[in-house]
């Protein structure tokens, strides 16, 4: 008993140890760390080149706030993509894409814009304006150079990189959470692709932070976007078909404020691959289709989604942490123009023109409801509510900032949906054959998938003796606008801009008017002498469209004594209604010489359809005999050369 009494005070003092080591362990803080967190990664269009990613948030905790007065510890923050950032550079190296801590709103928001980051003091780990226990307050409201900065300007480094260098981060303590955003970032989505598998492509990021202290990010690899195709093309043909000896839309080939009696012959549709891949440039609407808003508006708010072109967009910037370069920070985020479709013409033939609606003509996903629309309103239903695109002036690669409409020229009809609806045009300036049309998105709801129509017309005079309109297919590509290949971050390349991906379509044919007619025998020989005639019957009381044009006469066989057939030659043109007669002695009208002594057969290649020929074989001065027979027709649709002699021997 004596010896346990001995040993008490010894195990007294033990006990006080162990407890004075449990407390010192309770009292140590947790080390600062953060985790990495991408939300809900949107989907971004195939074909584009600067596609906005979803944001990366760290959500940071952890360590000792900065004592008061000591300088905050500074971090270099990177990220990588999987492809190429094409954010803006707004002066180079300096990038578009932004870090910001601590979710500041509009009125927090102070810009550091320096090379080495904004140095600030610590406040230790008293409860500052926010009431919360968490060191510096990075959202405290207020446009003095003394708060501290809490967006950060990030800077090129390498195609695929932003370094943000120098970003003082305090850490919070064990009460509270910093939290850590990456904005502005752009992708190509193109370079990658679309998955050939089940499973999207994904673009992903890699975060990395380095500095004067350790900072342990957890789930450094976020997927911050999934790539699928954003544009579906076609081509409807209300008319596929144009021949070259009938004027269409005759009035409008020579003078642009006529109206296109005709209408339309083709509707070229653009769909949208999914929800939101149409988009207008910037959260402020336009009052209508022919004007730009007249303010753009602050996308600013952290974390928001405004289903735009733009991304995290502040026209009032206010610089803090001893910040004096600008930069170009006003324009950080905004892109030159809404979602851009465009129409790239092809071998249109010459001496024909085009004309395209300056709206959609019909829309699905909208006011419209798939029915027809005029002026991009319904004709049915509800006024389209601005839901609509807008023909507008660019260059050639559908590149120009901001909204420049077209100004309509006349009015055009289509048929559409079984009814016919009248909108306004404009002609395309073609070069070679070659035109664009580029209609800018100036409202979609992101909500629906949208389709758009918009017509074609084609408009010419006939003029078949100078070979016009030319003959051939024309072909049209659809795509989003600007097409660029210019593939990583630059401060002179549109924004958004895309690769091209279009495969050409046929949008119409002109075909000759022709009648190709064979007089199986003539002759000037012993004696006789034959005429022949050639009738154009396109006047007709069936509503034909009158025709005309010359006759090629091509003569195979020989003349008196051996010698070789006479050279093919060319009449005057021929109108609607008109006969073309000759003798071979003695020639005949339109300027067909004579060909004595001719004995063969004769094609008349005429450029008009419904040609019909007669030819009659006499002895000179027709005393004795005379024989007649119906010319063939050697045309697909008449009787072909192929076919059994059909011609009926009319009389001797």
């Amino acid at each position: 008993m004596a010896d346990f009494r001995k040993l008490f005070p010894a195990m007294a003092g033990l006990a006080l140890m162990f407890g004075a080591a449990s407390t010192a362990n309770a009292q140590q803080v947790a080390a600062f760390s953060c985790v990495g967190n991408a939300g809900v990664p949107p989907i971004v269009r195939a074909e584009g080149i600067t596609e906005i990613v979803g944001d990366l948030v760290l959500n940071c905790s952890g360590g000792t706030p900065t004592a008061l007065g000591a300088t905050v510890p500074q971090t270099n923050v990177q990220i990588f993509l999987n492809t190429n950032v094409t954010s803006r550079l707004l002066d180079d190296p300096w990038s578009e894409a932004l870090l910001m801590i601590d979710e500041p709103g509009p009125a927090a928001q102070r810009y550091c814009t320096l090379a080495g980051g904004c140095a600030i003091s610590g406040v230790g780990s008293a409860a500052g304006l926010d009431g919360v226990a968490d060191g510096v307050d990075y959202n405290e409201a207020g446009t003095s150079t003394t708060l501290p900065a809490n967006v950060f300007m990030g800077r090129q480094s390498g195609a695929n990189s932003i370094l943000w260098q120098g970003v003082p981060i305090d850490p919070p303590g064990t009460t509270a959470t910093r939290i850590v955003r990456i904005t502005n970032v752009r992708a190509n989505a193109n370079q990658l692709g679309v998955s050939s598998t089940l499973i999207p492509t994904q673009i992903v990021m890699f975060i990395s932070a380095t500095g004067t202290t350790s900072v342990p990010i957890n789930n450094p690899q976020q997927t911050v976007a999934f790539i699928q195709p954003g544009l579906s093309f076609s081509v409807r043909q209300v008319k596929s078909s144009y021949l070259q000896c009938v004027s269409w839309n005759r009035d409008a080939s020579t003078n642009d404020t006529k109206a296109l009696s005709n209408g339309a012959g083709t509707v070229v549709r653009y769909g949208e691959g999914f929800a939101s891949s149409f988009k207008r440039r910037n959260a402020a609407m336009n009052p209508d289709g022919d004007t730009a808003p007249t303010a753009l508006i602050n996308q600013n708010d952290p974390g928001a989604i405004y289903n735009t072109e733009s991304g995290f967009y502040n026209q009032n910037v206010v610089l803090g942490g001893g910040s004096t370069a600008l930069r170009g920070l006003t324009s950080a985020g905004l892109a030159d123009h809404g979602t851009r479709l465009m129409a790239r013409f092809a071998n249109i033939p010459a001496g024909l023109g085009l004309y395209v609606s300056i709206y959609t003509v019909s829309s699905t996903g909208d006011g419209c409801a798939g029915n027809p629309c005029i002026n991009g309103r319904s004709t049915t239903t509800a006024p389209l509510s601005g839901r609509a695109a807008r023909l507008v002036s660019t260059d050639s690669a559908g590149a120009g900032v901001g909204f420049s409409p077209v100004k309509a020229t006349n009015t055009e009809t289509v048929s559409i949906n079984g009814g016919t609806t009248g909108f306004q045009t404009a002609p395309i300036a073609l070069s070679n054959g070659a035109g664009t049309a580029v209609w800018e998105v100036y409202n979609a709801d992101p909500l629906q998938v949208h389709t758009f129509e918009f017509a074609v017309a084609a408009a010419y005079t006939a003029n078949t003796s100078n070979n016009l309109p030319g003959l051939g297919t024309a072909t049209v590509a659809g795509s989003f606008a600007p097409l660029s290949t210019v593939t990583t971050a630059s401060a002179s390349a549109p924004v958004p801009r895309f690769a091209d991906t279009s495969v050409a379509r046929n949008m119409f044919v002109v075909s000759a008017c022709t009648t190709n007619i064979l007089f199986q025998f003539l002759t000037n020989q012993a004696g006789f002498d034959s005429g022949f005639a050639i009738s154009n019957t396109s006047t007709d009381p069936f509503g034909t469209a009158p025709q005309s044009g010359p006759c090629k006469l091509n003569y195979y066989g020989e003349t008196t004594g051996g010698g070789a057939a006479p050279a093919a030659q060319t009449s005057a043109v021929v109108p609607s209604g008109k006969q073309l007669v000759a003798v071979l002695s003695t020639g005949g009208n339109y300027g067909i010489a004579a060909t004595p002594g001719f004995q063969g057969y004769m094609i008349a290649q005429c450029s008009f359809q419904y040609a019909h020929g007669f030819a009659f074989i006499s002895d000179v001065g027709a005393n004795r005999v005379s024989e007649s027979y119906q010319a063939l027709i050697l045309d697909k649709g008449g009787i072909d050369r192929n076919t059994p002699f059909q011609s009926e021997i009319l009389g001797h």
